[in-house]
């Protein structure tokens, strides 16, 4: 449980930040070798949509878009979501499509910053990570537009 609050913590926090695409430069070595890696790379990336089963394209429906984009390991990750996704409480599974439809809607930065946040968030201790989680309690029953003021302001376009 406090592992799906920490990613939708993450997940949320990625979506307001709305940053631009960074260029390779920008982005964490890591992520910059990926980003430079030659497409013949692409060929390699199993399993390939077509090659998943019924069941597991009807789940991980949301992702169809940017499957062949994903590299082998969050193939990986998503398929054995999809395997224990069956298991699941029907109010389980409802969460993890909208999460899904959620992740599947952001840009490549915002899913990075949500993966860095969570990085960051699991190793807050647990009582700070309980203030966290209140403060996010607090914040989500705010009305929208109290939300919309604490948001900060865009950062103005460089051209």
């Amino acid at each position: 449980m406090v592992r799906a609050l920490l990613v939708l913590l993450a997940l949320c926090l990625a979506g307001a930040s709305g940053a631009q695409q960074p260029s390779a430069q920008q982005l964490p070595p890591k992520e910059a070798a990926k980003a430079k890696k030659p497409a013949a790379k692409a060929v390699q990336n199993r399993p390939a949509w077509a090659e998943l089963t019924a069941e597991q394209q009807m789940i991980l429906a949301p992702l169809k878009a940017d499957w062949e984009a994903l590299d082998p390991d969050r193939r990986r990750k998503w398929i054995g979501i999809a395997k224990r996704y069956p298991k699941m409480k029907p109010d389980a599974q409802e969460r993890m499509q909208r999460r899904m439809q959620a992740w599947a809607k952001l840009s490549p930065e915002q899913r990075r910053q949500a993966r860095e946040n969570y990085r960051r968030i699991v190793k807050v201790p647990p009582e700070k990570r309980d203030k966290l989680r209140d403060a996010w309690a607090e914040y989500q029953a705010l009305p929208p537009h109290e939300r919309q003021n604490l948001a900060p302001p865009p950062e103005p376009s460089r051209r």
